[in-house]
């Protein structure tokens, strides 16, 4: 069975240039953009004064006392000389100062956009759904993240300061030049529209290519990344040389598309330069000739000649710069769309301190601490026993509640080593029962695209299920028969197509998602250790635990022993996904983390199914504890390790197809008993003599 999802839309709008967008985003930036720019545009306009000074000079040796200084009060020749060296000096000292401004200016500006949009990007990449993750690879998401906003702040700080002074410069030379000999001006001129089609027509074919070169470094990161994390399997299969083989395809993939972008941003300068000598060329015959006709000073003559040079030959640097800047365009789209990409899982806007106020306003004598109304003898609903203490006799079902500020608070078992802070009476207190209804719950994951509807084969289909709150219940089928799937789906990592699921009443799409997956603790079967210490792998999600709170988490989860083994105890590294340890290890430290969190409502998916049978037994006695008056979802493979289960569910593709205790379930001679003669060596091949 399959769920069609229509992806028509009946507006499709142009895409939006990547400046544009990069404009957008940079908005908060703007005062420092237009600090930086006008550094950029005085710097440059001191720079063109020396070949004016130049000019001045040689106006000053040859007319003497009749040169335009003279006019202005500076009588003879070497006071003029004498003005002219100190303005120079005035002149050089500030083009130095805004140089040393610009230069500043535009690189902390790079360095502060990429920052801010390095972190913006991942925390955006972390609100979207597990789907995303799923159908890209980790190296292509790492180079967006990382090479393309490097790029970008490559050109920031230099290419948008070539911009401005090119630019600067055609106005200020272009203009002086219109001013002083008009006749031959546009001589000067005459190159630059010219250079400036060359430029936008070279920009339009070069924007495809380095597109293209982004595509293949995002695809040789992801090869890198993925034989990175897969060296064992590489090792143990001794594919060695036919990995070199695939990267090398890739990274020759990669080297073609650069050289096919080279191949074609190197033929601008030489093409440009060609026009500028023509427009050099033409100023230094004409403009002589009306200088030796007296129609035009030696003076304006020699400056012109200088600027002409501070015109036009910057131009060459075009082509790098307009290189620099279709490689950060490129860049700049890749990190657009994924700040583009709409988040598909909305957090609901309830806290459970508002379902709590909401209660206690319509239940008059509501005890927010334990869940019952004031003067009544018996519990209104299962509650969860404290983490601080898992393992130990309890004083009594401790119910862990959640403030506002999303701290735990609990009261304070008798016999307990720890001292939790004690609950305040503050009505915005709330326990969380753990109560889970799912309701005719649909669910398919994306697979392919036909025309305008996404076929998504069913993994859940019409299934209902109720969980008591504090109850143990046990979820068990072949492989691919959506257990796990059921999982993700209460902790919001996939939407739901159809149904509804509930947490103590409340539909979970109405939750803030930090507030419902603050209230479950997941022991997946694919553990992930982040590389650091021991000790802050197990305090991983609970900031303010002690190390004397990690270590109860340890002893409940039978860790503490081979902690203390390791060279620096809690202080030893385990290494990226925790490959210093054993599977066994690992999960072990998993389920000391999800002890230390103490939620409400414990998954444990596969938790046992690394470890060896001496251990599995350890971690059940422990588990006992920890499961008890809590809500528990267990998935398992081993059927010996969930008999125990309140309630039993065999699910077999995506449907419940039976339920029971483990007694039942076995009088039932069905799905469940088969597979548990089979676990116990009970059950035999027919086909066998």
């Amino acid at each position: 069975m399959t769920i069609a999802v229509s992806t028509d839309s009946s507006v499709s709008s142009p895409p939006t240039h990547p400046l544009i967008r990069l404009f957008r985003y940079g908005r908060p930036y703007r005062s420092q953009f237009w600090l930086a720019t006008l550094c950029s545009v005085l710097n440059k306009t001191f720079d063109l004064a020396p070949p004016v000074l130049i000019g001045i000079a040689v106006d000053v040796v040859v007319q003497r006392e009749a040169s335009a200084l003279a006019r202005l009060g500076l009588p003879s020749a070497q006071s003029q000389l004498l003005f002219l060296a100190l303005l120079t000096l005035v002149i050089w000292g500030l083009e130095s100062l805004f140089e040393y401004a610009y230069a500043r200016l535009w690189r902390n500006l790079g360095q502060t956009i990429q920052h801010d949009l390095r972190l913006d990007a991942y925390a955006h990449m972390q609100e979207l759904e597990l789907e995303y993750f799923e159908s890209r690879h980790t190296g292509g998401l790492i180079a967006i993240l990382n090479d393309d906003i490097n790029q970008l702040e490559r050109f920031l700080d230099f290419g948008a300061n070539e911009v401005l002074q090119v630019l600067t410069t055609v106005l200020l030379v272009g203009g002086g030049f219109w001013i002083v000999a008009p006749s031959i001006a546009w001589m000067a001129m005459l190159p630059i529209p010219f250079i400036l089609w060359g430029s936008f027509s070279f920009q339009k074919l070069l924007a495809p290519r380095y597109a293209d070169v982004r595509e293949k470094v995002s695809a040789l990161s992801a090869r890198l990344s993925n034989n990175l994390s897969g060296i064992v399997t590489i090792k143990s299969f001794v594919t060695e040389a036919e990995e070199v083989t695939r990267l090398r395809l890739d990274s020759e993939a990669y080297r073609q598309s650069n050289q096919r972008a080279i191949r074609l941003s190197a033929a601008f300068t030489p093409l440009i330069r060609i026009i500028i000598l023509l427009g050099f060329t033409a100023l230094l015959v004409y403009g002589g000739l009306e200088a030796l006709s007296g129609r035009l000073t030696v003076g304006v003559y020699s400056m012109m000649l200088f600027m002409i040079q501070r015109l036009l030959w910057p131009l060459t640097r075009l082509g790098e710069t307009l290189d620099q800047y279709q490689r950060a365009m490129a860049s700049t789209n890749r990190v657009m769309n994924l700040l583009d990409t709409p988040i598909a899982i909305h957090s609901g806007q309830l806290t459970w301190a508002e379902i709590g106020q909401t209660i206690g306003q319509q239940q008059s004598g509501f005890d927010p601490f334990n869940g019952r109304r004031n003067g009544s003898g018996s519990d209104s609903g299962h509650t969860a026993q404290g983490a601080l203490g898992l393992g130990k006799p309890a004083a009594g079902n401790l119910v862990p509640v959640y403030r506002s500020d999303h701290s735990t608070a609990q009261p304070e078992p008798t016999s307990h080593a720890f001292q939790p802070a004690q609950p305040t009476a503050d009505p915005s207190l709330f326990p969380i029962r753990g109560e889970i209804w799912l309701k005719q719950v649909s669910f398919a994951y994306r697979d392919f695209q036909v025309s305008d509807n996404v076929i998504r084969p069913v993994v859940i289909h019409d299934l209902s299920l109720h969980i008591p709150a504090g109850k143990t219940i046990a979820i068990v089928g072949s492989t691919g028969s959506g257990k796990s799937t059921l999982v993700k789906l209460l902790l919001r990592l996939y939407e739901i197509q159809a149904g509804e699921i509930l947490l103590d009443g409340v539909n979970i799409r109405e939750l803030q998602l930090a507030e419902l997956r603050r209230a479950i603790g997941w022991v997946s079967q694919d553990v992930y250790l982040f590389h650091g210490t021991v000790l802050e792998n197990i305090l991983y999600g609970s900031p303010t635990a002690t190390l004397a709170d990690a270590i109860e988490a340890a002893q409940v989860a039978e860790a503490h022993e081979f902690i203390q083994n390791l060279p620096y105890g809690y202080d030893t590294i385990v290494g990226e996904r925790g490959q210093k340890l054993s599977g066994g290890q690992r999960q072990r430290l998993a389920i000391a983390r999800a002890v230390l969190k103490n939620p409400p409502i414990l998954i444990l998916d596969e938790a046992t199914s690394a470890v060896d049978n001496e251990t599995e037994a350890a971690i059940q006695r422990s588990l006992e504890h920890i499961t008890q008056n809590r809500t528990t979802i267990a998935i398992a493979h081993r059927l010996s390790t969930i008999r125990n289960a309140d309630r039993i569910y065999v699910m077999e593709q995506g449907k419940l197809v039976e339920q029971g205790t483990h007694e039942m379930l076995l009088e039932q001679q069905g799905i469940y008993a088969n597979l548990w003669q089979i676990q116990m060596g009970a059950h035999r091949l027919q086909s066998l003599p």
